[in-house]
């Protein structure tokens, strides 16, 4: 072989390779990284502060450890569609879809979405939601070759009802998200803007998903009025997740619509793709639900002290919650951050997610003493 045959089948550099092969805009992204807490009080992701007591552990790890870990997923899964529908009292023709957390489904929506020109408008399919929200709707979209259509929140973060409306009927969306509560702001929005907004996307032929992910710290829920106005909502998926639940180490979210819909979305579902840990984890939390609805009312009443000490602080913005976090606008976010960071207390600096957001960090609602390391060191980091 000669020198000039060996280096045209050497194997192409790293770089090279990437270049050819990888997607552009794949090249162009952030992974979603996740902050280092080891030592710290963690309050930057929303998740339930409290443990299984120690019984509850003891009797979970037996359970787990009597698994058929050798074997694929069997019907046990199917129990847990059925105890998830019981627990969020699945309306009459509805069904029930599991995914890998939250996260997958969204997913799997986009996947599932046409993404060829729509034969009405001509035009590229596009997901819609309001933003600032949630990172996953976007994503989800750009991986599968949809567009993304944000429409800004008002300054105080409520729908911009007109706006809305107005998006919906130009981009005729496939998909529009509507986070309930929203995250990062932590807000309800008015009932009468997501009715309004909810009825226009469905006479243009858009699915609509209800994102209830906070739902245990929630003073409302959707689902009261699609089970009081089903005809109205034949368009509409609900989605929930068990991680705020207090099992975010689990992932398990759930998805419930008319059957018709839920039937198409999981044709795109992998096989096996709740683990038999995962779904016996599950149905373990729900046969001892009441231990994790007495840790959300102590969130919820955490939560309440956690706004009251936060609106004494003269340099503090903060707005209402109906979710497990709080946002706040301080002087300097990245100052404020860092000085919190520095003093063992792990947030998440939001100022830089969207310009709504300027100046503004998301706080995790913890137990009472992570709250009140919080709350002192705030006051220092200030």
């Amino acid at each position: 072989m000669t020198a000039a045959s060996a280096a045209s089948t050497a194997a192409p550099t790293l770089d090279a390779l990437i270049q050819r092969r990888i997607r552009q805009d794949v090249q162009s992204m952030h992974a979603y990284a996740i902050q280092d807490s080891v030592g710290m009080v963690k309050l930057d992701a929303m998740e339930n502060p409290h443990r299984l007591p120690a019984d509850l552990q003891a009797a979970l790890g037996k359970r787990l450890g009597a698994l058929a870990l050798n074997r694929y997923p069997d019907d046990r899964v199917n129990d847990l569609r059925r105890a998830l529908a019981t627990y969020a009292n699945m309306p009459e023709g509805f069904d029930i879809m599991l995914g890998n957390g939250s996260d997958e489904l969204i997913s799997l929506l986009a996947m599932a979405c046409d993404v060829n020109a729509d034969p009405i408008t001509g035009k590229k399919p596009v997901i819609l939601a309001p933003l600032p929200g949630f990172v996953m709707y976007a994503m989800s979209a750009t991986l599968q070759g949809l567009d993304f259509v944000g429409v800004p929140l008002t300054p105080d973060f409520e729908l911009d009802e007109t706006a809305m409306l107005a998006a919906i009927a130009q981009r005729q969306p496939a998909i529009l998200y509507l986070a309930y509560p929203n995250n990062p702001t932590a807000n309800l929005w008015n009932a009468d803007s997501m009715a309004r907004v909810i009825a226009a996307a469905g006479a243009v032929g858009s699915l609509v998903v209800l994102d209830e992910a906070y739902q245990p710290f929630s003073s409302r829920t959707y689902l009261d009025t699609i089970r009081a106005q089903p005809e109205q909502h034949t368009h509409v998926l609900l989605m929930r997740t068990m991680s705020k639940f207090g099992l975010a180490g689990v992932r398990i979210g759930y998805m419930v619509g008319p059957k018709a819909l839920i039937a198409e979305v999981d044709k795109v579902r992998p096989p096996y793709n709740i683990s038999v840990l995962n779904y016996e984890c599950a149905l373990f939390a729900l046969e001892h639900r009441e231990v994790f609805a007495a840790q959300a009312l102590e969130i919820r009443a955490q939560r309440a002290m956690l706004l009251e000490a936060l609106r004494q602080l003269p340099a503090v913005k903060v707005w209402n919650s109906d979710a497990n976090m709080v946002l706040i606008r301080v002087p300097d976010a990245q100052k404020t951050f860092d000085g919190l960071k520095a003093r063992g207390v792990l947030v998440k600096n939001v100022s830089k997610m969207h310009p709504l957001l300027a100046q503004c960090l998301r706080l995790t609602v913890g137990t009472a003493e992570e709250n009140s390391r919080l709350l002192s060191a705030l006051n220092e980091a200030l």
